[in-house]
């Protein structure tokens, strides 16, 4: 099922930055996050150039923009966002922008969402309350990071309908596909009854849902890392990790680790804490410069932690 929500396509940008035909550096992107921007620039390529509001290694959940930036959406010929409250204190910004007329896509209209917690309930998540419910980590699903591609690409085509971008989409898909068949190999490794994961804050329900695993616990509640677990909430952590044999806490890089730790030293050695690529691509080097890269990192990292 595809839902179509509140951030739609406009006709034009607002800011007076003229038509991409007029424009010698081609299509200008704003996208929220290095997710976004790293998809984007794929579909792209040199027709254009890509701006990332949150910074490589920066959690979006708690971002701010600055003045220049909020500047910046104004001239877009596109702008990308997540959807589904990711980026929490940019969303004003963001319908102030398409109220202007700016042109706006929130890539969580392309996809089939589930709710925070992974919790079935249509009423828990609903894709058009201004509060959805729904879970914003969906990138880490390599089928719906390539429907939000495909959506990327039919929004370029209405702005300037000359380049091919729905092939350069498919072309970005299908080497999407290829490492997907390099994720489940290594997956594959983690045995039935180990496919049980614990994590920093709610990130992996739909890499669960995809590839054959279950989120039974995360440190900090809900789908977002500005959460704060009660000494309770902390103490009920501990006591599952102990009854089902837990031996790794998944954390984020964009987040720090010290409530994991916490949990972790409480529990002695049996168990580790083990940073994803969850909500940035990782820096030059790291090998998760792409989202394609961070998630066949992601996929290694959780099988040797979890076999």
């Amino acid at each position: 099922m595809i839902i179509m929500f509140s951030a739609a396509l406009v006709a034009s940008a607002c800011g007076g930055s003229g038509s991409p035909s007029s424009n010698d550096d081609g299509i200008t992107i704003v996208a929220s996050t290095t997710i976004w921007g790293d998809v984007a620039g794929s579909i792209l390529g040199s027709d254009g150039t890509v701006q990332v509001l949150v910074p490589v290694g920066v959690d979006p959940h708690d971002y701010q923009l600055s003045s220049s930036q909020v500047a910046d959406i104004s001239r877009a010929d596109l702008v990308i966002v997540n959807g589904f409250g990711l980026e929490e204190n940019m969303v004003d910004v963001f319908a102030a922008a398409q109220g202007d007329g700016a042109v706006v896509l929130s890539v969580a209209s392309s996809i089939d969402p589930i709710a925070l917690g992974g919790d079935s309930s249509s009423e828990v998540c609903d894709p058009t309350a201004e509060v959805s419910g729904c879970d914003p980590h969906f990138w880490m699903d390599p089928d719906r990071a390539s429907a939000a591609a495909r959506a990327i690409a039919a929004a370029l085509d209405r702005i300037d309908d000359s380049v091919g971008w729905l092939e350069r989409a498919d072309a970005y898909i299908e080497t999407m596909n290829q490492a997907v068949v390099r994720m489940e190999s290594a997956l594959d490794m983690v045995p039935g009854e180990r496919r049980k994961l614990v994590t920093n804050h709610d990130s992996l329900q739909y890499f669960a849902e995809r590839f054959g695993f279950e989120v039974i616990a995360t440190v900090i509640p809900g789908g977002s890392t500005l959460a704060d677990p009660s000494s309770s909430d902390l103490a009920d952590l501990v006591a599952i990790i102990r009854a089902e044999g837990i031996s790794a806490i998944f954390a984020d890089t964009t987040d720090s680790t010290a409530l994991a730790d916490a949990v972790a030293a409480e529990l002695g050695e049996e168990v580790s804490v083990v940073q994803l690529f969850t909500g940035s691509v990782g820096q030059p080097g790291s090998g998760a410069e792409t989202l394609i890269g961070m998630l066949e990192i992601d996929s290694a990292l959780i099988a040797e932690a979890l076999r």
